[in-house]
């Protein structure tokens, strides 16, 4: 028996005194029960801050006028295949506090600094003016859900407006706004959203452009704290072999490769431990409307930390949108020289004004946290530039038709043994540096370096970076659209795809003019397609970048054939020769998809078209950034709602978990007193003394078993069997929708067994699950082990023998 603290009663169960206190008139006893429930000792999350970039001075940005910071790493590598030393390994993470390496806060811990904001959710919750309503600003489940549909699905906001107009409907619905500005008001003033957009103006030759842009660092934050990628980041370089002599290497995502490797050494060297954060740039000119010709030119930046599978799903917001750049042509400059030049130098100097928060991060660091509270010392550091061949012509200075990664003549493109040399970053460099001597000295020396006259590229004080390695290659523009067969314009990459699953079957029995043997038309498209193929491996091992060259192989000897059919007059094209560089970019950078246009192709649809569209076409990136951030707070919203935490209450009329408050208290106990054994009633009457800072715990529906093999590799976003835990779901009056209950029976293994036979324990057991929750870090009486699988209903655990 246990004793009630308010009016000392003792001879009550566990069961009986949890209904004794929320039964019961006496005040004493309704005090112990409010102190058991609101009796916390952990300041709450501070308010969602909403961190603002630096405005200029006076609006409009000159990013020319600023020394350039040292150091540059001018001793990055100019080679795409840098050898590494063989007895440099990373460094194991240790918890130090004088090495800014990865250390987990304690949750223990009083005088931690960073524990308020630990869980997102919690902090999130804590900027929503009244976080205890479930769908909170908005005043119930049908006042958010109608929210949401007119944002993501919905009409314009004139046809929603003049829907809501209609005598009843907003009075009918209980909604909380009556027409879109009401709407728009409370979204904008009452949630939290992602990185704020910025306007700025550049004047060209007396004309004013604008540009619309985030801080970068703001968006790299959002995307390495997001709690939905927590548990898939990587945060070191990593050799994978096939075996355990390590003769056959493995590239896949990008820590597999060799570019993040030789960065850790670099950094390492100053800041040991320190975490890379790969930065990849994406950018390209779309049109959004079918006629006028109006563009857009959006740039995309994502993280490598986060793996492949997950980039390349628009679905998971691995992509944010980083800036809106002038889409210009400069047509009031008559010179059509002038003009060329004053177009590469307005796209580098907006550029280097959205990416300037890099040089210092990149060089310093900064404290990161991720989306499970873990905080780590991190460099973001620009890794790729993914584009189409103009883009990457444009961002690497070189001229039209020449490689944008090595030294190879125009001339010379075809040829497959021709010799090369990546191009010297040094020198380009310092003929850079000669831009404040003369003009016509500093145009010298960019003819002699390789390069056009461009003033401060923006990739020329980002640290530990060379441009003609980050450039990568791309499958969509290169091989689809460049070398497999000529196409109509505004065919998609999927059409192309299609396109080459039956070419070889077409052209098999073709008579050729001329009694032409068609042999080598078979073997140049049986290579080029093997190529295209090998090419987008999700994983690539020394066996098949071998097979990758031999494919290219086969296609450089047979390709004469369409010089002898007038097909092409000769093969000195960059997207041909850019195929040579395919082997060593997969060893530097891990296998294609980890930089496929295809994704960002992709996001054009939602981040450029779409919000294009919801304009008036006046002044219309105002507007389309005002939609993408509205947008982008009803999705943060509706990840809230699903996170959201679950009353005590609930867990027992919703879902059945009757006992879930007494089978807490008790983990709450064994989980402190590990080192010895406790009876039932020895349990009972230390849990009856716990009380709980709490009164709701996040609850999730669904629980994952991935593939991984014995080595740690495989897919692990691959689900090999899952438990579902829901609760009824009531339908609408209109639709029969409701959802009955589901709770999964599972084995559970206690860990108290033996094993009994192959793969046979004597201590599992057949059990229902009733909830799945995961703790609160605010309750300093839990141990590390935050996580409790409670799968009772009959009553409390002492008494159903779980554990």
């Amino acid at each position: 028996m246990v004793e009630c603290l308010g009016c000392y009663r003792n001879d009550l169960s566990v069961t009986s005194l949890s209904q004794h206190l929320s039964k019961t008139k006496d005040a004493r006893c309704n005090a112990v029960l409010t102190a058991s429930r609101t009796n916390l000792r952990i300041p709450s999350p501070p308010p969602y801050n909403d961190v603002d970039a630096q405005n200029l001075e006076d609006g409009l940005f000159q990013p020319f006028d600023e020394e350039p910071q040292e150091p540059h790493d001018k001793s990055s590598s100019n080679e795409e295949n840098t050898a590494e030393e063989p007895k440099w390994e990373p460094p194991v993470q240790e918890d130090n506090g004088d090495i800014p390496g990865s250390k987990l806060d304690d949750p223990m811990d009083d005088n931690s600094t960073d524990r308020e904001t630990r869980q997102h959710v919690e902090s999130y919750g804590s900027s929503i003016n009244d976080a205890e309503k479930p769908y909170s600003p908005f005043s119930s489940r049908m006042d958010w859900e109608i929210a949401q549909w007119a944002k993501l699905h919905g009409p314009t906001s004139t046809a929603f407006s003049d829907l809501l107009s209609i005598g009843g409907v907003s009075e009918c619905l209980n909604l909380s706004y009556k027409n879109s500005r009401e709407l728009n008001s409370i979204i904008n003033k009452q949630l939290p959203g992602h990185p704020k957009f910025h306007r700025e103006q550049i004047i060209v030759a007396g004309e004013p452009f604008d540009i619309y842009y985030r801080d970068v660092m703001e968006c790299i934050k959002e995307l390495y704290g997001d709690p939905d990628f927590a548990d898939y980041l990587v945060f070191t370089p990593e050799h994978h072999y096939t075996d355990d002599n390590k003769t056959v290497q493995l590239y896949s995502d990008m820590h597999t490769g060799t570019w993040w490797w030789n960065s850790q050494k670099k950094l390492d060297k100053q800041w040991p431990g320190a975490t890379v954060i790969p930065v990849v740039i994406s950018t390209n000119k779309t049109q959004v409307t079918t006629f006028h010709n109006k563009t857009a030119y959006p740039v995309y930046p994502t993280i490598g930390n986060i793996p492949k599978e997950i980039c390349r799903k628009p679905s998971r917001h691995a992509h944010v949108l980083l800036a809106y750049l002038p889409t210009t042509c400069l047509e009031h400059i008559t010179n059509k020289a002038s003009c060329r030049r004053s177009t590469a130098n307005l796209y580098h100097a907006c550029m280097a004004h959205v990416l300037l928060p890099l040089e210092n991060a990149g060089l310093d660091g900064l404290a990161m946290h991720s989306g499970d509270g873990i905080s780590c010392h991190c460099h973001p550091l620009f890794a790729c530039f993914v584009g189409d061949y103009p883009k990457q012509v444009l961002t690497s200075a070189i001229k039209t038709t020449e490689c944008p990664k090595c030294d190879i003549p125009p001339n010379e493109l075809e040829s497959s043994t021709a010799a090369f040399e990546i191009r010297d970053l040094n020198n380009v460099l310092d003929a850079l540096a000669t831009t404040d001597v003369r003009d016509l000295k500093f145009i010298q020396a960019c003819r002699d370096a390789g390069i056009k006259p461009v003033v401060h590229p923006f990739w020329e004080r980002l640290p530990y970076a060379n441009i003609f390695q980050a450039i990568t290659p791309n499958i969509l523009h290169q091989l689809y659209q460049g070398l497999a067969l000529p196409a109509p314009p505004r065919v998609s990459g999927a059409e192309h795809a299609q396109i080459c699953c039956f070419i070889l079957s077409i052209i098999i029995d073709a008579r050729l003019p001329s009694n032409l043997s068609s042999v080598h038309l078979l073997h140049a498209v049986h290579g080029l397609l093997d190529f295209l193929y090998l090419a987008q491996y999700p994983c690539h091992s020394s066996g098949t970048l071998s097979l990758l060259n031999e494919a290219l192989a086969l296609f450089h000897d047979n390709k004469q054939i369409f010089v002898d059919l007038s097909i092409q007059n000769h093969f000195n094209f960059p997207k041909l020769h850019a195929t040579r560089h395919y082997i060593s970019m997969i060893r530097l950078y891990g296998t294609m998809d980890n930089y496929n246009t295809e994704y960002t192709e992709r996001l054009h649809i939602d981040l450029a078209k779409d919000a294009y569209h919801t304009t008036n076409h006046k002044d219309e990136f105002a507007q389309m950034t005002q939609w993408l951030k509205r947008k982008e707070k009803i999705i943060h919203h509706e990840k809230f709602i699903h996170a959201r935490a679950v009353s005590f209450q609930h867990l027992i009329s919703d879902y059945g978990a009757t006992y879930f408050r007494e089978a807490l208290t008790q983990y709450v106990v064994q989980q402190n007193h590990l080192d010895k054994p406790l009876s039932h009633r020895r349990l009972e009457d230390l849990a009856a003394n716990v009380l709980l800072p709490f009164h709701s715990v996040a609850v999730y529906h669904k629980i994952k078993w991935l593939s991984v093999d014995s080595r740690g590799h495989g897919d692990p976003l691959v689900m090999v069997d899952s438990v579902h835990v829901k609760p009824h779901r009531t339908g609408t009056r209109q639709q029969n929708d409701a959802l009955p209950a589901r709770f999964d029976t599972a084995l559970i293994n206690d860990s108290t067994g033996q094993s009994v036979g192959v793969e046979v324990y004597n201590n599992l057991h057949f059990a229902g699950y009733r909830v799945y929750v995961h703790l609160p870090l605010t309750c300093d009486k839990l141990s590390d082990l935050d996580v409790l699988h409670q799968y009772w209903s009959g009553g409390p655990p002492s008494r159903r023998g779980a554990e």
